[in-house]
């Protein structure tokens, strides 16, 4: 059966993030994922949480400047220490909030900087990364983000989260590298969603999703999620489906998808 969570940094931002964790237990969620949580102490969010008998499944490690327009620092070349504190940052948060996985935005090409010199400091920061978490059983998934949203972002298709899972997984690992699969960002990048999940469900960590090409709500867009989470729900998915999208509306109304019959 399909497990959905809200995302508490797009859905319900009617309200500041500390009165969103309420709606989303109101609506009808047993579990939510945040962005990025540093705005709270991990006490408020453990209140908010016990409070409302809600799981936090998912953070992402700080990302720098990237969601203000720059780089980032996962992949940018003389940022590593600047990386590994925010892996620390995240490591502390997750720890404390009994988090599951945490997801690594990889950031942008720098103009001046060469592809190859990006990955192998995307590389070498995922296992640092891995490492970390990996002591407090913590999985790390690595997301794509397609380049019409956010241009230069070094990891944007499907192909290129399998080259970076190849490069960084090694045999036996007990915590490989996983995909957070975004229905949306694929979608934005021509990729064939059934095709995609059906090829990759293996080493997919967590899905997001949100319609296309506007990022609202399941049926605002071009993508059949009555289909798509239908797929989702027979290929045995274990994890949580993540809403990430963009209310057309007040949130409360945008909410018929969790309706769906999913056979």
């Amino acid at each position: 059966m399909l497990q959905f969570s809200a995302n508490l940094s797009m859905l319900f931002t009617e309200v500041p993030l500390i009165e969103r964790f309420a709606l989303a237990r109101q609506h009808g969620f047993d579990a939510v994922e945040i962005q990025f949580p540093y705005e709270l102490t991990p006490e408020r969010i453990q209140t908010e949480l016990n409070l409302y008998n809600l799981k936090l499944i998912l953070i992402n490690v700080p990302a720098g400047d990237l969601m203000q327009g720059g780089d980032g620092l996962a992949c940018i070349p003389s940022r590593e220490q600047a990386f590994r504190q925010a892996v620390y940052e995240a490591a502390h948060y997750a720890r404390a909030l009994n988090v599951p996985r945490v997801n690594v935005l990889a950031g942008r090409q720098p103009h001046d900087i060469d592809l190859l010199p990006c990955l192998h400091v995307l590389a070498a920061n995922l296992r640092f990364a891995m490492d970390v978490m990996a002591g407090a059983n913590i999985s790390v998934v690595l997301e794509a983000i397609n380049g019409v949203d956010m241009p230069r972002f070094l990891i944007q298709n499907i192909a290129q989260m399998q080259e970076i899972l190849e490069a960084v997984n090694t045999p036996n690992i007990h915590h490989p590298l996983k995909m957070q699969f975004d229905c949306y960002h694929m979608a934005m990048m021509g990729e064939d969603l059934f095709e995609g999940l059906t090829q990759n469900i293996d080493q997919i960590g967590h899905i997001q999703f949100a319609d296309c090409p506007n990022r609202h709500e399941p049926s605002t867009g071009t993508i059949d999620y009555k289909n798509i989470f239908s797929l989702i729900d027979a290929l045995d998915y274990d994890g949580y489906c993540g809403a990430e999208y963009r209310p057309s509306k007040p949130t409360e109304q945008t909410l018929d998808w969790m309706n769906w019959v999913t056979n």
